[in-house]
């Protein structure tokens, strides 16, 4: 008998075959709901609704280090970003540079977010800016009185305070109350072309393919969750779920190769995808515990450095021993 399960993740071009039923999960009945990765979040970490959903890797990694992880994850790693784009600032604030951050005012939407631990982790690493040398302030980028999704407990050396709980950060971002802001999504001001908003990094496809020749990083942003007490009682479902997702992407990468037919709206979108293949290498978006572990451990040690995980999580244990390697022919 099939096994009923309840899926939440984003409508992703690779993860379309799992809802339309090419890529199926072997042995189970599927319930598949599309949903924004805030929203998934937010009823899996808070309320553990879902069967199977899309995570944010850095409060999984949080959780997990704690011992409190209500999901095992799967490496199908379905939203990578570069972050470069995600930095946002006033122009008359003197901001020409990442350096120039140091002493500002920056809203956030959540500290513990995946983007905005990767943001941090590069502005340390690359330009010298620590956590520490900047003011942060945490609300809703749209709508007020955002929070953490899960708690977290910082140093008193990190200054870090809410925003009025009738605000939002861009509102505040547009009045100049802050100095600048990080963020997975783009304010409604910067969008509207509000003045003296804008990104620190303009041209930032070129900043991010150069940051990825030095670092060979391609953020991992959002991973796959199992219940954890569905696991347990069916070992075999981490794989199959696993193998689904992996399917899934194929098929994606699969069309993206047709110019025959276009599988996207972009005129040049087959060209595009072979040049990234040359640039970033032929399977660019790779999912795995193995073909990820750079990426993981350094967001793990991001993590850990920026006083969120208790310990530098190891990447396997992260993920469900079983998917750590798939079988070969």
């Amino acid at each position: 008998m099939a096994v009923p399960l309840s899926l939440a993740v984003g409508d992703y071009d690779r993860t379309r075959a799992i809802f339309d039923g090419r890529a199926e999960i072997e042995g189970c009945d599927l319930t598949a709901v599309m949903l924004e990765p805030e929203e998934a979040f937010h009823r899996a970490f808070k309320f553990q609704e879902f069967d199977v959903t899309e995570m944010s890797l850095s409060s999984h990694i949080v959780n997990t280090a704690r011992g409190e992880a209500h999901y095992i994850g799967i490496p199908a790693f379905v939203s990578r970003l570069f972050r470069h784009s995600g930095i946002y600032i006033r122009t008359d604030r003197g901001i020409k540079r990442p350096e120039d951050l140091k002493g500002k005012t920056i809203g956030l939407p959540e500290y513990q977010i995946t983007a905005n631990v990767w943001i941090r982790g590069m502005l340390k690493d690359q330009h010298g800016v620590a956590p520490r040398d900047i003011r942060w302030r945490r609300g809703g980028v749209e709508e007020p009185g955002r929070d953490e999704r899960t708690p977290i407990k910082l140093p008193p050396d990190i200054d870090l305070q809410n925003i009025p709980a009738d605000r939002t950060l861009s509102q505040m971002l547009e009045s100049g109350e802050l100095d600048g802001m990080i963020s997975a999504r783009a304010p409604s001001c910067l969008l509207r072309g509000a003045p003296n908003v804008a990104r620190l990094f303009p041209d930032y496809p070129v900043a991010e393919e150069a940051y990825f020749q030095k670092t060979k990083i391609f953020p991992i942003m959002h991973l796959i969750g199992i219940r954890r007490s569905l696991v347990e009682k069916n070992p075999w479902l981490a794989v199959s779920v696993f193998k689904a997702f992996v399917k899934a992407k194929q098929i994606c990468m699969k069309e993206f190769e047709q110019i025959g037919h276009l599988a996207t709206s972009l005129p040049w979108s087959v060209y595009e995808y072979e040049r990234l293949k040359r640039v970033m290498g032929e399977d660019f978006w790779s999912y795995g515990l193995e073909a990820n572990r750079h990426v993981l451990e350094t967001l793990a040690g991001y993590s850990f450095d920026q006083d969120l995980s208790a310990r530098k999580l190891p990447p396997e244990e992260m993920f469900a021993r079983s998917t750590h390697e798939l079988s070969k022919i």
